[in-house]
């Protein structure tokens, strides 16, 4: 499903053109992280950013090569889905995924970045429409727990959207696995859901791994939120990516 351009020329206050500007850097600089770590093949996948301070987010173009990745060839978009008119990308179409990440912003305001891979040992994963058991400290920390399997939905309009804000809302986990799709990643800024996208795959391998030579050893719920509430709120120091 094809999505709207809004015909509204922009009006962006400076601070708001100086915070896109940011945005649009990260994020096309971010999709370099997916490569770097073998989560995406071909075009596929997508990093998308929240504009601070205003309705708007930025994402990858629909179909575009990671190499000819830009930041002007990063489209606006409202929160709605449609492509901000007028500004630098808005002649292309944007990802395929656009209108679950506008729904993902919609509902949950605290989200600052959003993230889709088709990583191989989380959707193998998803294929099987089994969530991960938290069984190593790794996933203690960055996840709370298991990383949740969300419905299966069709991509092209917010069913998927719908999903991830369903499965992720009041769940620690900032990772998703759709059925028979794959991972969807949030986090409180694009940085911090690429850092996700990239721990759910390594949990995702390892956890398979662990599977396949014996039994697996559950760790305590009191141990997963212990060490969940220290990697969380002690190690290290705040900043926009947990670490």
């Amino acid at each position: 499903m094809e999505l709207p351009v809004s015909t509204a020329a922009p009006v962006f206050t400076p601070e708001v053109e100086e915070a896109i500007a940011t945005v649009r850097d990260d994020v096309a600089r971010l999709h370099g992280e997916l490569v770097r770590y073998g989560l995406v093949i071909w075009t596929g996948g997508n990093v998308s950013g929240r504009v601070p301070g205003a309705d708007l987010f930025v994402i990858k173009p629909s179909g575009v090569a990671y190499d000819d990745l830009a930041p002007e060839n990063m489209i606006l978009c409202h929160l709605d889905g449609t492509v901000v008119a007028g500004t630098p990308g808005s002649e292309r179409s944007p990802s395929s995924d656009t209108a679950a990440h506008a729904y993902v912003y919609r509902n949950m305001p605290d989200v600052g970045g959003v993230v889709h891979t088709h990583s191989t040992y989380a959707v193998a994963w998803a294929a099987r429409g089994e969530e991960i058991p938290c069984v190593i400290t790794g996933m203690a920390d960055e996840f709370g727990g298991p990383i949740p399997i969300g419905p299966f939905a069709i991509i092209g309009d917010d069913s998927i959207g719908r999903g991830i804000v369903d499965t992720l809302t009041g769940h620690r986990s900032r990772a998703v696995l759709m059925q028979n799709h794959g991972p969807f990643t949030i986090g409180v800024s694009a940085k911090d859901a690429v850092k996700a996208a990239v721990m759910c795959e390594d949990a995702a391998r390892t956890v398979h791994i662990a599977r396949e030579a014996g039994p697996l050893i559950p760790i305590p719920q009191d141990r997963i939120d212990s060490l969940y509430n220290r990697y969380q709120n002690v190690y290290g120091q705040s900043s926009d990516v947990r670490r």
